[in-house]
């Protein structure tokens, strides 16, 4: 809601829901919408099963972001938590942006928590255990801030600006409630290289780390900052 918030205006055409997931933003992009068809892209068909019942779509299309393109140009695209799974952002973002129509929005959110102790651990801790048999530029990967401003202000309007995020994460009595929000998206490509006594001898140290580094409350949770980056481009 806070990226949709700061869209200050839409060209004329439809709304596309760029990596919609399961539908969470529907009803709300149509809300906005005033009139213009919302569109849901995915790549999964799970997820877009999930999103036809969200009802906030007038169309759903399944494709791989990489590859797709619109039907007629869009007048806000929308992208959240998304394009950091995609490489080669120097191409892939001017690509998006150039199919706006005149006056069009491109509005993106992607997480910035890679330089956080509760990501850039689980690859230095995997590279002192396991030399070489790690890629460390695995897993999901953002250009610099002066990067995506090089790139996107010369194409239009273009703001940029960051958010930290406090949430607290529930107690786990298996595990420190990081390695529970982590392992299964940042960390999965680094875990999937290895087999189960290494990740569990990783995990161990990882979880070392973790307690230092966000301790965790009587009750068991642990109150987790995380630092999101967002732009608008309006062409």
């Amino acid at each position: 809601m806070d990226l949709l918030n700061a869209v200050g205006q839409m060209g004329a055409g439809d709304v596309i829901d760029l990596g919609c997931g399961a539908g969470q933003m529907g009803a709300s992009l149509a809300e906005r919408a005033m009139g213009r068809d919302v569109v849901g892209v995915d790549a999964s068909p799970a997820m877009l099963e999930k999103a036809r019942q969200s009802r906030g779509y007038n169309s759903l299309q399944q494709a791989d972001i990489r590859e797709w393109h619109p039907r007629r140009a869009p007048g806000l695209i929308y992208s959240n938590a998304v394009l950091h799974w995609l490489d080669d952002h120097k191409t892939l973002m001017p690509r998006i942006a150039a199919m706006l129509g005149k006056g069009g929005t491109l509005a993106v959110q992607l997480p910035h928590q890679n330089n956080a102790p509760s990501h850039r651990v689980w690859l230095t801790v995997a590279d002192d255990l396991f030399p070489g048999r790690i890629d460390t530029g695995a897993g999901p990967g953002i250009l610099t801030p002066v990067e995506y401003d090089t790139l996107l202000s010369p194409k239009g309007r273009f703001r940029m600006w960051e958010t930290e995020y406090y949430q607290r994460l529930g107690a786990d009595a298996e595990s420190h409630p990081v390695r529970r929000y982590t392992e299964s998206t940042y960390a999965r490509p680094v875990l999937d290289a290895l087999d189960a006594d290494e990740r569990a001898a990783l995990i161990t140290r990882y979880e070392e780390v973790m307690n230092s580094a966000y301790p965790v409350r009587a009750d068991g949770s642990v109150l987790f900052p995380f630092r999101r980056l967002f732009f608008t481009l309006t062409v």
